[in-house]
């Protein structure tokens, strides 16, 4: 009788696979990009030529951010940035309430000055900025006379809207001025 021969089972060479694993690692590796930017986005304005601007005193409004995150808005400690914001408000529009002349001349002429140190939380900084920006569409919005909530859902694209927009930030133009940071 005839003895059958065991059949091996089949294999697959392993080396070729090892090949094939890190040839697609290296491809990922440098196919992807890692985000690594950090820090805060701002749209800086083009370069321009260095003129002298003169500007009077009364027209910038100081708002100063210190390590620890305390807020100085003219002088005078904040302890709520909806605070500072009433303040900037007081300030910037001062032409149209009650011609005080601690403030701004008129809101064309205003600047808010913001300083911070190397050691202001990022939280902070940005939470300021963004009280200063709501100030501003505020302004505008009353300006306008219309909510703040209208005033936010206005559309760049449609002609009228564009129109109401330009006219507001042209009544009101945001300038904030964000000095160097100090030391701590």
């Amino acid at each position: 009788m005839l003895k059958k021969k065991q059949k091996d089972a089949p294999e697959i060479n392993g080396g070729a696979m090892a090949d094939i694993a890190f040839l697609l690692l290296i491809f990922f590796l440098v196919a992807t990009t890692i985000a690594s930017d950090k820090g805060v986005t701002v749209m800086l304005p083009p370069k321009a030529e260095q003129t002298d601007v003169k500007v009077k005193t009364r027209n910038v409004f100081n708002i100063i951010v210190n390590s620890q995150d305390m807020i100085l808005a003219q002088e005078e400690q904040v302890n709520d940035l909806s605070e500072m914001r009433k303040k900037v408000k007081e300030f910037v529009l001062n032409d149209w309430t009650k011609k005080d002349p601690k403030s701004s001349e008129s809101p064309q002429k205003a600047i808010i000055s913001l300083k911070t140190d190397r050691g202001t939380s990022y939280d902070m900084y940005i939470s300021v900025v963004d009280e200063l920006k709501l100030a501003y569409s505020e302004m505008r919005a009353q300006y306008l006379k219309i909510p703040l909530e209208d005033y936010q859902n206005l559309d760049k694209d449609n002609p009228a809207q564009k129109e109401k927009l330009d006219d507001a930030k042209k009544a009101i133009p945001y300038k904030v001025s964000d000095a160097e940071p100090s030391e701590i």
